[in-house]
């Protein structure tokens, strides 16, 4: 079991803001990209002695209520027609994109996120996921790594048979909090029964993983009130969990201007409330995996990170890291040999690009070796906590010493703050550090060097 230390007065003095590290480099450094690069690469991922598997991403962006807090990209309304056109077009990228790949290589995750993937009623999401499978292999069984984002507003337990009967197997559920008046000053009222009866329906229903989503840094939240919703989702015991910080950036997100900024608690409280979430969940048995993720010891993000082969993507944390990630629908990113490259934003722009019989990537940038190298690193460092600047240095040919000699000079106040420490092989993550791996991460990340860092990320705390 890995042992977290928080350090409050560190995290104060390491607070700035930095990239979550789904990808590297990571969104913000994505220029012009064609149709045509994205293709070269996806038929070099067919080139391969031994071609990877796949992982599929779909977005579906419709809400029918707005919850206040949100960054997502979204579509609100409560026309449910709109996702029947939405489907026309997401079906015709599926045929187009599925042309580009061998069809011998397995889907061994796919994930459908939003907005509100459960804004599609079941017929939908039937036609969805048989399309899928007419045109990409999917496991036949239940061993691929399926999930789906769920509002529990928007379900019931009928629903849920339906989402394992067509192929899912993980379930996460949006919370965020218990609180009533926190829930009415973001728009979201969720009564406790209802997200209840769902995690019983994918119990009952043989559900493989069930995680639930807290956001801390919210209206009129409270050490105390806080310390009520994780009691509240501890007892339901979900196999994971994902504590988020709320980043209040209005003047990006339109509908956090409905949040007044004076119910918001103090950077103070939010680090009480982060402290308590923490220490929370740790002594309930639940392990902090990093960067605001917790599961339980026999889940298997755990049992990755133990055993060393813990990845991460545009996805968070996961235990594929051997498949190439086709994103499909509107704003979503792929990540194919050695390539990123993202769809068209709005529905306008992606609806116009597949009527004209292209794809409609809009943006990306091919990795070059450097990339793919820092890459490594910062996964490394963000899923195991460690270094070995020697296997760095057999895996890229190079003098770890020498490359990262400017990198090396950084890392040595995080030393004196007991942030890491080097050993004769590299560097650990101590204790006491593991809540700012971002930080870390982020000395081995020359984009940032090129960006406004405060401007367009969230804060690391």
């Amino acid at each position: 079991m890995n042992i977290v230390q928080f350090d409050a007065n560190l995290i104060r003095r390491y607070d700035t803001a930095g990239p979550r590290y789904t990808s590297y480099p990571t969104a913000v450094a994505f220029g012009p990209f064609t149709e045509d690069e994205y293709k070269a690469h996806a038929y070099m991922s067919n080139e391969d002695p031994i071609p990877l598997p796949l992982s599929l991403y779909f977005h579906i962006p419709f809400c029918d209520t707005v919850c206040f807090y949100c960054g997502c990209n979204k579509i609100v309304t409560k026309d449910h027609s709109k996702a029947t056109t939405y489907l026309e077009y997401l079906f015709r990228e599926i045929e187009m994109q599925a042309k580009l790949y061998d069809r011998d290589r397995t889907v061994e995750q796919l994930h459908w996120g939003g907005g509100t993937p459960t804004f599609l009623n079941h017929d939908e999401m039937r036609a969805l996921m048989e399309k899928t499978r007419q045109h990409f292999s999917l496991h036949i069984t239940d061993e691929g790594d399926y999930s789906i984002e769920i509002d529990p507003r928007s379900v019931t337990a009928e629903t849920i048979g339906v989402l394992r009967e067509i192929g899912f197997n993980r379930f996460s559920l949006g919370v965020q909090d218990v609180d009533a008046k926190v829930q009415a000053a973001v728009n979201r009222i969720q009564p406790i029964e209802q997200t209840t009866a769902i995690i019983d329906a994918c119990r009952a229903q043989g559900a493989k993983s069930i995680s639930v989503d807290l956001i801390y840094g919210l209206p009129f939240q409270t050490v105390d009130s806080f310390r009520q919703t994780l009691n509240t989702i501890i007892d339901m015991s979900p196999d994971r969990l994902s504590v988020f910080n709320y980043a209040h950036m209005p003047n990006l997100f339109k509908p956090q201007r409905r949040i007044n900024e004076e119910d918001l608690p103090t950077p103070e409280t939010k680090l009480q409330i982060m402290q308590l979430a923490v220490e929370h969940l740790t002594a309930a048995g639940y392990e902090y995996i990093g960067m605001d993720h917790f599961a339980k010891p026999d889940d298997e993000l755990a049992l990755a990170q133990r055993q060393g082969t813990l990845h991460r993507n545009f996805q968070g944390y996961t235990t594929h890291a051997d498949c190439d990630l086709i994103g499909m629908g509107v704003s979503s990113i792929s990540s194919v040999a050695e390539c990123y490259s993202q769809n068209a934003k709005s529905m306008e722009e992606y609806c116009a690009a597949i009527d004209a019989g292209y794809l409609p990537v809009i943006k990306g940038l091919t990795l070059d070796e450097d990339d793919v190298l820092r890459r490594y690193i910062i996964q490394q460092l963000a899923c195991q906590f460690a270094l070995d600047f020697s296997q760095v240095g057999r895996l890229f040919s190079l003098e770890f010493a020498d490359y990262f000699q400017r990198e090396l000079e950084m890392l040595q106040p995080m030393a004196a703050d007991e942030l890491l420490r080097f050993t004769n092989k590299g560097v650990e993550v101590t204790p006491r550090g593991r809540f700012l791996i971002r930080n870390i991460c982020m000395v081995f990340d020359v984009s940032l060097r090129k960006q406004s860092v405060q401007q367009r990320f969230s804060r690391v705390i």
